[in-house]
This record gives C-alpha cells, sequence and structure tokens, in this order.
C-alpha cells in the first residue's frame, strides 16, 4: 500500500503505510486509543498521503534506513 494518512475529526494525525488494507484495518483498532489521546470522542478516518506528508514519511524512513533498519519494518510517522 502506499502511505495513508489518518485524520481525527480531518486533522492529520499520522502517515502509515500499512502491506494491506486488513493490516490498516487491525491499525486503527488497536491504535486506537493512541489515535484519540487529545479527543477521546473523535472520529478516525484516513485518505492517501499527500505530497508534503509523504515527504515527511520518506524523511523518517531513510533515517530509519541509515540506522540500519529495514523498509519492511518501517511502519509510520506521528505528524
Amino acid at each position: 500500500m502506499l502511505p495513508t494518512t489518518i485524520l481525527i475529526d480531518e486533522a492529520p494525525r499520522c502517515v502509515v503505510r500499512a502491506n494491506d488494507t486488513k493490516a490498516l484495518t487491525r491499525f486503527l483498532r488497536n491504535a486506537k486509543s493512541y489515535l484519540l489521546a487529545d479527543k477521546p470522542a473523535g472520529t478516525i478516518t484516513h485518505r492517501a498521503a499527500s505530497e508534503a506528508e509523504v515527504a515527511k514519511w520518506r524523511s523518517a524512513l531513510e533515517l530509519h534506513l541509515a540506522w540500519g533498519g529495514s523498509d519492511e519494518d518501517f511502519f509510520g510517522i506521528p505528524l
């Protein structure tokens, strides 16, 4: 999958790249308390990441790879 922006009440919260839709759904379910920490009654949605969000995600991925991490181990970043 391509990088996806997770939104809380239409405000960007993080950019993630899940392996597939099932993994994205699992992340949204498991990370609900993290995602809604500032707005417990908020609504979680997602959309394709914008160019600026993808640039931030790629920059974080490059840092992860420079540290010795692998592409498959990198999931996402908070915004």
